[in-house]
């Protein structure tokens, strides 16, 4: 059973997603809060392993919400997806900095909300590709700089399939782009993570994009 907390200003959203996320009966929200410092103190009661935080709440906000929840170690296998109304919205960005592991459209249907939970629970990155790669290249543009040195001990196989984590690829397209197995990729993968200090897979996208091992327009 993958436990969630749901964090949102709004108790109708909140309703509507605990009845679409328990449909199938391997979800179950445990609790909801209405603000962010609300919702860290409720995980940190109830240490989920999924959190839909929403972005824009009055007081602590999201952004902030999740990076106290990042930074607490007894929270350190719960992951935050956050939830938004713009497809564009540059917070997105300050919030995957911040440590969440992906973001939700609130406008997404029933069944991938909950195929968003489960993706999330597994340890996975919840990015949409085209959204993602939209907003780091329109950071990496206004930037001006990379900074090479995030990756400068990696190998060129690791380098290899940072760079396709960060354009959104899977571990079965890495695999097949690289002729290595889903389960090479994988151990690429985890590797990468450790040697990065990265929290999970959606903090190696924005590492491959600051590094500027993916380029805008790449």
């Amino acid at each position: 059973m993958i436990r969630v907390v749901v964090v949102d200003d709004q108790e109708l959203v909140r309703t509507g997603l605990r009845a679409l996320a328990e449909r199938d009966g391997d979800i179950t929200v445990v609790a909801e809060a209405d603000n962010g410092a609300n919702g860290v103190a409720v995980v940190r009661h109830w240490l989920p392993d999924v959190v839909l935080m929403d972005i824009r709440m009055p007081g602590t906000d999201g952004i902030e919400a999740t990076r106290r929840i990042v930074a607490d170690p007894a929270l350190a296998g719960t992951r935050v997806a956050v939830l938004t109304t713009f497809d564009e919205d540059e917070n997105i960005l300050g919030a995957i900095r911040a440590g969440a592991s992906g973001y939700l459209l609130k406008d997404l249907s029933p069944e991938q909300l909950r195929t968003a939970i489960r993706t999330v629970a597994h340890g996975d990155a919840l990015l949409a590709p085209t959204v993602t790669r939209t907003l780091l290249d329109r950071v990496a543009r206004e930037s001006g700089r990379t900074r090479p040195e995030l990756i400068a001990g990696l190998t060129p196989r690791e380098r290899d399939v940072l760079a396709r984590i960060g354009l959104g690829e899977t571990n079965t397209e890495i695999g097949a782009g690289l002729h290595i197995s889903p389960a090479t990729a994988r151990t690429y993968v985890s590797r990468l993570l450790a040697t990065l200090q990265a929290r999970d897979r959606a903090q190696l996208v924005v590492l491959a994009y600051e590094s500027g091992l993916v380029r805008p327009g790449r």
